[in-house]
């Protein structure tokens, strides 16, 4: 099956620098219901996003004409904590992300997000401090991820590596999700289990 591919992206960015985003934040628990990831990404970050009359906080980052068309979001650290929702990936690629930077995800987050064509990157904490001060004085700061080269730089930033499993590079790379990649091997399968008879 195929899945967004990605190879590289330079895009503007947002700084969301909450610490401990868990997975309930990025997306209650009551847009659980839905079985498909369409409309989630309206659901993003909710309760940040709405007051309770349900009209859009100003203050909010993602309500803001700065985050227009933005796909990079800058997390603070341990982003996607908590429960272990693929919700919460669909919603912030529904929104549009298509990358999360942080010094630290969780775990079962990181690799819901691999699954859905969400890339995490993890830089350490010298390196976030910097894109966030380059990010605060250019509101238009471009970042450039490349994936084939696993790096991830902004203007006056030197790429910086960053880590992923292998395997879920390769998908992303591919454009193929877990089932997609196993069916590219489908006509060995089937030579395999001919020879067999």
């Amino acid at each position: 099956m195929s899945a967004p591919q990605f190879t590289k992206l330079t895009a503007r960015c947002v700084v969301l620098p909450n610490t401990d985003v868990d997975t309930d934040q990025i997306i209650p628990a009551r847009f659980l219901k839905v079985t498909d990831k369409l409309g989630l990404g309206e659901k993003l970050f909710c309760d940040w996003r709405y007051r309770d009359d349900g009209s859009p906080n100003p203050s909010f980052i993602l309500n803001q004409p700065e985050a227009k068309g933005v796909q990079v979001l800058v997390a603070g650290n341990n982003f996607g904590c908590g429960s272990s929702r693929e919700h919460a990936p669909w919603a912030l690629v529904g929104w549009g992300f298509r990358v999360v930077i942080s010094t630290l995800f969780a775990d079962i987050f990181k690799g819901n997000a691999l699954k859905n064509g969400l890339l995490p990157v993890v830089v350490e904490p010298a390196a976030h401090a910097a894109l966030v001060a380059a990010r605060a004085k250019d509101p238009n700061l471009p970042v450039t991820i490349d994936l084939e080269a696993q790096t991830v730089a902004w203007p006056g930033q030197d790429p910086l590596r960053f880590p992923i499993d292998p395997f879920a590079r390769s998908c992303l790379l591919k454009g193929v999700d877990e089932l997609g990649y196993l069916l590219g091997f489908l006509t060995n399968v089937e030579a395999y289990e001919a020879a067999r008879v």
